[in-house]
C-alpha cells in the first residue's frame, strides 16, 4: 500500500511533465506559423506616408482612369521598325543529351565556351574572369558587394564600351538567381554572356544593341543560397533565401507598407549599384512559373488572396504591359499563358500584374521602378525552379531571343539631355511625364531616358536655381524621340519648381519632388517640339538634324555637336563606373577553396522565428514546470 502511494504521485507527475512538453512542443510550432505568416504574407505596418519618395498624394488614389485605358490594349511586338535583325547567330551547338557538349564558338576562341551545366560559384567566377580576359574590348567585370558568406556579387558589363559610360546611351541590366534555388536564370546569363560576345563580329542586330548600349548583368545575387540549394528540386525552400533565412524579394524598401525586416548585405549592394548607376531599364530573372510579371506587386490593402487579387496598376501600366509582352511574346511557351501544373494560375498572354497574381511586400521590381525610376519586368523563367541540367539547352533556345529583343526596348521613347543656356549639362534635373507620377532625373552629364509607347506627351522638367519648363513632344513607333532641353537661371532663386510634400526616404534623397501643379504661376516655359522626322535618325541612332535654332536642338545638330557640351567639360576618365574593374591582363586561372559545406543557419526563416518561437516555448515551459 505504501508504494502504491508512493507510486502514484510519481506517474502523475511523469504525465504532468509530458502533457507540459507536448503542450509547450505545440505552442512552439504555432508561435512559428505565427509569426511565419505574418512576415511573409501580412506581416508589415501601414507606412506613415510622410516618409514616401514620389509624389503621390496618397496609394490610395491610385489612378482611376489608368485600369481603363489599359483594359483591352494589345501591344505590337517592339522593334518591327527598326531594321530586322539577322537570324541570331547560334551561339550552342545545343545537344540533347545528357551531358550536353559545350556550346561553339568561332574559330579565333574555338577554347572558349560555356557548358550546358550549373556553374557553382568558383566555376562561375572561373568563367567570368576568363571572358573578361578574352573579350577586354567588349566585356568588364566588377563586383558590387559580397553576400552574408563573403562571395563576390559579380556584375559583367557587356558593351563596345564596357568601362565607361557612353553619352546619351542607356545602361540596361539583368539580375538573376535573387531566390538561390531558382537557377535556370543563372545559367541563362552565362550563356547571353557567351552570345552576345561571341555574335559581336557577325550578327549585326547584336552588334548594333552592344554599340548603343551597356549591358549590365548580375548572374547571382544569392550566390550562397545556390550553394546550398539541389539540382532536381522543383518546388520547396532550400536555397532560397540567404544564409541569414531572408528572402531578398522581400527585403527592399516598399511604397505601400513599411518593411521592418533588417537590410541583407545582397539588397544594400543592388540598393548602392542603383543608386549610382542610372539604368532604364532591368529584368529580374526567377523559377517556378512561366510569366512576365509587371508592377506593382504591392497593394494600398492588406488583404491578401492569392491568384485572385484585383491589380495593382501604374501611372505606366501600358509600358509594363508592352514590355512583359515583348517577352512573352517572342517566348514559344511564355505566350501562350498555360499554367504550369493543376492548382496553378494560367496567364492571359504569359504576362500578370504581381499583385494581381499574388501581392508581396519588400519587391526589388517596385524599388527599382519607385525610388529610382528604372523599369523593371520579373520574369519567371521555368515552371521548375532547379530543373535537371539536361533541360537546360531548351531553355537557352527559348529565351535567348526575348532575353536580347527586351533589352533593346531601353531604346524606344524619349531620350535627351537636360542643360542650361550656356550649354553645360544638369545634374539631377527632376523630370516627370505629364500624368505619369513616377519621375526620374538627369546624369552628371545630364542626361536622361524614358520608355514610352508611341503617343503625344508633355514633359515637365525642373532644377534648383532654375525656372521649370514644359516641353510637348511626340513618340513614335520607328525610333526614340530625341529632346535637348534648356533651362533658364531664375536670377540665383531658389525654390522655382514644386516643393516637395514629403520626407525623402531615409535610403536616398529622392532625385524627383513630389506635389501637383508644376508651372502654376512658376513661370514655366511651353516649348512645342519641332516635327520628329526632325529630331532623330533611324535605329536609335542621334543622325543630322536641321532643327532650328532654339531651346530643343539648335542649328545642324550631329552627333559630335550634340555631345559637345558634355563632353568638353568632363575628361574621360570621369565616365568610368564607381566601381573596382577586374584586370583582364592580369588573368590566370585561379584555384578556388572548396566549396562550403551546407550550414544549418541556412535554413529558410531560421534565426528570426524560430529563435522567437523557442524563447517564448522556453518561458512556457517553465511556467509549466512551476505549477
Amino acid at each position: 500500500m505504501q508504494t502504491s502511494r508512493v507510486s502514484a504521485p510519481c506517474c502523475k507527475s511523469g504525465r504532468m511533465k509530458t502533457g507540459s512538453w507536448c503542450t509547450t512542443s505545440l505552442v512552439v510550432g504555432l508561435i512559428y506559423l505565427y509569426i511565419l505568416a505574418v512576415e511573409e504574407v501580412m506581416g508589415q505596418q501601414h507606412t506613415d506616408f510622410n516618409s514616401r519618395p514620389l509624389g503621390f498624394e496618397s496609394p490610395d488614389r491610385f489612378y482611376p482612369g489608368a485600369a481603363q485605358q489599359s483594359q483591352g490594349s494589345v501591344f505590337s511586338v517592339p522593334l518591327d521598325s527598326f531594321s530586322s535583325p539577322s537570324e541570331p547567330v547560334q551561339s550552342s551547338q545545343l545537344n540533347q543529351n545528357r551531358n550536353p557538349a559545350p556550346s561553339s564558338v568561332s574559330s579565333a576562341n574555338s577554347d572558349y565556351g560555356v557548358e550546358f551545366k550549373y556553374h557553382d560559384y568558383n566555376e562561375l567566377t572561373q568563367f567570368l574572369r576568363l571572358t573578361s580576359s578574352r573579350f577586354p574590348s567588349l566585356t568588364a567585370l566588377y563586383s558590387i558587394g559580397k553576400s552574408v558568406q563573403g562571395r563576390d556579387l559579380w556584375v559583367m558589363v557587356v558593351s563596345a564600351s564596357p568601362y565607361e559610360h557612353m553619352i546619351g546611351k542607356p545602361d540596361v541590366k539583368y539580375v538573376a538567381n535573387m531566390h538561390g534555388n531558382e537557377a535556370v536564370g543563372r545559367e541563362m546569363m552565362l550563356h547571353l554572356i557567351h552570345y552576345l560576345v561571341t555574335s559581336y563580329e557577325t550578327d549585326q542586330y547584336i552588334r548594333w544593341l552592344l554599340d548603343n548600349t551597356r549591358i549590365h548583368i548580375l548572374p547571382s545575387m544569392n550566390p550562397d543560397g545556390f550553394e546550398v540549394a539541389r539540382e532536381g528540386t522543383c518546388d520547396g525552400g532550400q536555397g532560397r533565401y540567404n544564409a541569414l533565412g531572408f528572402d531578398l524579394n522581400r527585403n527592399f524598401p516598399d511604397y505601400f507598407k513599411q518593411n521592418n525586416k533588417n537590410p541583407q548585405p545582397e539588397t544594400d549592394a543592388v540598393k548602392e549599384w542603383v543608386s549610382k548607376i542610372q539604368f532604364t531599364l532591368s529584368g529580374s530573372l526567377h523559377g517556378g512559373a512561366l510569366v512576365a510579371s509587371y508592377p506593382f506587386d504591392n497593394t494600398p490593402t492588406t488583404s491578401f488572396n492569392s491568384y485572385n487579387s484585383p491589380p495593382s496598376v501604374t501611372p505606366d501600366d501600358d509600358v509594363f504591359k508592352h514590355l512583359a509582352l515583348t517577352y512573352s511574346s517572342n517566348h514559344e511557351e511564355m505566350h501562350r499563358g498555360e499554367p504550369c501544373k493543376a492548382g496553378t494560375p494560367s496567364f492571359n498572354q504569359g504576362i500578370t500584374n504581381g499583385a494581381s497574381w499574388y501581392p508581396l511586400t519588400g519587391g526589388m521590381q517596385d524599388f527599382n521602378y519607385v525610388w529610382n525610376g528604372c523599369m523593371e519586368v520579373t520574369i519567371e523563367m521555368s515552371c521548375c525552379k532547379y530543373p535537371a541540367r539536361s533541360q537546360l539547352p531548351k531553355f537557352w533556345e527559348q529565351n535567348r531571343l526575348p532575353l536580347v529583343k527586351y533589352l533593346a526596348e531601353a531604346h524606344r521613347g524619349v531620350q535627351g539631355f537636360v542643360q542650361d543656356e550656356n550649354g553645360n549639362p544638369i545634374e539631377k534635373a527632376s523630370l516627370k511625364v505629364k500624368s505619369r507620377e513616377v519621375g526620374f532625373h538627369t546624369t552628371k552629364y545630364g542626361e536622361f531616358w524614358r520608355v514610352l509607347l508611341p503617343g503625344q506627351y508633355i514633359l515637365s522638367v525642373f532644377a534648383e536655381g532654375y525656372y521649370p519648363r514644359e516641353v510637348e513632344f511626340a513618340v513614335v513607333e520607328q525610333h526614340p524621340t530625341l529632346l535637348n532641353v534648356t533651362l533658364v537661371a531664375g536670377a540665383g532663386k531658389v525654390g522655382h519648381r514644386p516643393q516637395q510634400r514629403r520626407k525623402p526616404h531615409p535610403f536616398e534623397t529622392p532625385p524627383w519632388l513630389g506635389g501637383s501643379g508644376a508651372g502654376t504661376g512658376m513661370g514655366v516655359l511651353v516649348t512645342r517640339a519641332p516635327p520628329l522626322t526632325n529630331v532623330v535618325g533611324n535605329r536609335g541612332d542621334i543622325g543630322e538634324n536641321t532643327n532650328p535654332p532654339g531651346d530643343i536642338g539648335g542649328g545642324t545638330n550631329t552627333r559630335a555637336n550634340q555631345f559637345k557640351a558634355v563632353t568638353t567639360s568632363s575628361s574621360q576618365s570621369n565616365n568610368v563606373e564607381p566601381y573596382t574593374f577586374f584586370n583582364p591582363g592580369s588573368f590566370a586561372p585561379v584555384t578556388f577553396s572548396p566549396r562550403q559545406p551546407d550550414i544549418p543557419s541556412s535554413a529558410p526563416g531560421w534565426p528570426p522565428r524560430l529563435a522567437v518561437a523557442l524563447a517564448t516555448g522556453c518561458l512556457l515551459a517553465c511556467f509549466f514546470r512551476v505549477q
